[in-house]
C-alpha cells in the first residue's frame, strides 16, 4: 500500500546520487499506468454516471449554522474524519464559512444583509481547471472522466504541493495519525495515516454504488447533485432558472458547486 510512496522517494534518491534510475523509473511508470486504467474503468452495474458532476446549494432552506450541521456530521462520520481539539491539526472535507471568506471578491460595503450574514456550506469545488492536480508530483490527486477531483491517499507523500495551489483552502494536512481521533471507524472507507492531504471526494464511493452523496442526502432537497453537462438534470434546470454565484470564478479553475442566493 505504501509501494507509491517509496517509489517516488526512492527515485529522488537515486536521482541525487547520481545514480542510474531506470528500473525504478520503470516501476513507476507502470504504476502510473495502472492509475490511468483505475481512471478510466467502466462504471461498475447500478452506479450513478455523469460527464461532469456537480452540486447546486439552495442557501434560502440553509439560513442558520444548526441547519448544516447534519451534513457536515453524516460527511465527516463516513469518511473517517478525525476530530482534533487543536484548530491548527483541524481536518475539513465539509463546513460552514462566513459570506466574506467563501466570496471575498463578491464583498462590497452594499451587500445584501442576508447574504452577508449567511453561514455558507462550503467544500471541494471539483473544479473543472483543477490547479491542485497541476501541482501534484504523484498523481495523488487526479481527474477522474466525470469531473470529479480525487485522491488517492497511499500515493500522496505529504509535499502539500496541491495544498498551496487550492485557492479554496478545500484540502486538510494529517499533521497527526488521525486514527485515535475517530470516535467510530467505517470501515467501508480507509483511513489516512499522518502526513497525508485529504479531502472531499463528492462521495464517489457511494455513486458507484448507486447512492448519492451523503451530504445530499442529508439535506431534505438544499443540496441537488447532479450532471452539469446534460441539460435535463435537475442541477441544470436549477441553475436556468434561478441566480446563482460561484465561489472566486475569476481564477478561472471552473467550480462544479454552485450557490442559489
Amino acid at each position: 500500500m505504501e509501494n507509491s510512496r517509496r517509489t517516488f522517494l526512492k527515485i529522488a534518491g537515486i536521482s541525487a546520487l547520481g545514480l542510474s534510475a531506470k528500473p525504478v523509473l520503470d516501476a513507476f511508470a507502470l504504476d502510473i499506468d495502472m492509475l490511468n486504467k483505475k481512471i478510466n474503468a467502466a462504471p461498475k452495474n447500478g452506479a450513478l454516471t455523469a460527464k461532469r458532476w456537480g452540486m447546486v446549494i439552495d442557501t434560502r432552506k440553509l439560513e442558520t449554522e444548526e441547519a448544516l450541521k447534519p451534513m457536515i456530521e453524516v460527511c465527516h462520520k463516513i469518511h473517517n474524519v478525525p476530530v482534533h481539539e487543536n484548530k491548527r491539526h483541524e481536518i475539513k472535507w465539509i463546513w460552514e464559512e462566513g459570506f466574506k471568506h467563501a466570496f471575498p471578491d463578491l464583498e462590497h460595503e452594499y451587500v445584501n444583509e442576508r447574504v452577508e450574514h449567511l453561514p455558507f456550506l462550503v467544500l471541494c469545488n471539483h473544479c473543472k481547471d483543477a490547479p491542485c492536480v497541476r501541482a501534484c508530483p504523484t498523481k495523488a490527486t487526479f481527474k477522474q472522466a466525470d469531473g470529479i477531483v480525487a485522491m488517492d491517499f497511499h500515493r500522496c507523500i505529504g509535499c502539500r504541493f496541491c495544498m498551496a495551489a487550492c485557492p479554496y483552502g478545500s484540502r486538510s494536512f494529517n499533521f497527526r495519525d488521525p486514527r485515535p481521533f475517530i470516535a467510530e471507524i467505517n470501515k467501508k472507507y480507509p483511513t489516512r495515516m499522518r502526513g497525508v492531504v485529504e479531502k472531499c471526494n463528492f462521495c464517489s464511493e457511494r455513486l458507484d454504488e448507486g447512492l448519492q452523496p451523503a451530504c445530499v442526502e442529508a439535506s431534505n432537497g438544499a443540496l441537488v447533485f447532479g450532471d452539469l453537462e446534460n441539460p435535463e438534470s435537475e442541477v441544470r434546470q436549477l441553475l436556468k432558472t434561478n441566480y446563482t454565484i460561484r465561489r472566486k470564478v475569476a481564477l478561472g479553475t471552473g467550480p462544479s458547486v454552485y450557490y442559489i442566493v
